[in-house]
């Protein structure tokens, strides 16, 4: 069929289970010892905000490239506003040609997610059930949904500085994925308590340190994206067996780069990028004792997996609204 297809929130949320939405990233991160996946990542600022522009080929059925544009305003919520909002634009990589324009907070929660229960996989104990999460916004909750279809959960805790926010979270979760979930108003004690540890934060100041987790535990540093944010001690970091999902933008704006910049660690002292685990190349967890780190800081390949999904099961079902941009 001809034209571009526009697709909702709502209809990327049908069309992408998270269960699925972890097989397509797991994949795509495979399809990277096969071949060079191109990549670009370009910032903007704007006197309020700012804009957030990641773009990445794949090939799948086609070669697909997806451009994804966020804007991130803090000052909107005061303005009945989302802080975050943005698109996907997906092409076919061989003719150019615009095949689809979708919501990106959904692709880009979902994508998050997905690529923490890809590392969990890999580097977290197959016998890890509990899970101690910090921030409960819908990044932090879909964070627990992803991990509860990887790994046997037997009890979760979830923390946010909004104790009625955690309270509700812990109440929706509970009711979804069937696992007993409760509040923690002692974050550190939460998270030395579980076998995985999540945090999705904008702190600007570490929240997890050498003496909140355990020895084994897994911990996945989602929050910070950017420079200026930090969730994890750089003392922590030097003596866990740390992965991230790319070298080059971990050093730069992940919780990596503290640690770079504190002296503890080096950009060689990296285990490796999660892809390499995920394909054999790199070892993951070497013992049931060592502490794991996954320095999440979104990679392009995760929008195009997810969104290209999107699209072909909204071609099959026929949804969406199809538009000819050349009209």
């Amino acid at each position: 069929m001809t034209g571009t297809l526009l697709l909702s929130r709502a209809d990327v949320r049908a069309l992408l289970p998270i269960r699925d939405c972890i097989e397509a990233v797991e994949a795509a991160f495979r399809a990277q010892a096969d071949a060079a996946i191109p990549s670009a990542v370009l910032g903007l600022h704007a006197p309020a905000g700012g804009f957030h522009i990641k773009a990445a080929g794949l090939r799948l059925s086609r070669l697909y490239v997806a451009v994804k544009i966020n804007a991130n305003f803090p000052g909107n919520p005061s303005k009945g506003l989302p802080t975050i909002q943005g698109l996907v634009a997906l092409y076919d990589g061989d003719d150019g040609r615009p095949l689809a324009v979708m919501d990106s907070i959904e692709v880009t929660a979902l994508r998050t997610a997905a690529a923490t229960a890809v590392a969990a996989r890999v580097l977290a104990r197959r016998d890890a059930g509990t899970v101690a999460l910090c921030g409960c916004g819908v990044q932090g909750a879909y964070q627990v949904k992803a991990l509860a279809v990887v790994r046997p959960l037997s009890a979760v805790r979830v923390h946010d500085r909004d104790h009625d926010r955690a309270r509700r979270c812990a109440a929706e979760l509970a009711a979804e994925i069937g696992v007993p979930v409760s509040a923690a108003e002692d974050w550190p004690e939460a998270a030395r308590s579980a076998d995985i540890v999540v945090t999705c934060t904008t702190s600007k100041v570490p929240i997890v340190g050498t003496d909140d987790i355990r020895p084994g535990a897994f911990l996945a540093a989602v929050g910070a994206d950017n420079p200026e944010k930090s969730e994890v001690e750089p003392a922590l970091m030097a003596r866990s067996r740390v992965y991230v999902d790319s070298l080059a933008q971990a050093s730069t704006i992940g919780d990596l780069h503290h640690a770079i910049a504190q002296g503890v660690l080096r950009p060689q002292d990296v285990q490796g990028e999660l892809w390499e685990v995920v394909a054999g190349r790199k070892a993951g967890r070497g013992s049931d004792d060592e502490i794991t780190v996954f320095d999440s800081t979104g990679v392009a390949v995760q929008d195009v997996a997810a969104a290209a999904l999107v699209y072909e099961r909204a071609e099959a079902a026929g949804r969406g609204l199809r538009f000819d941009l050349g009209a």
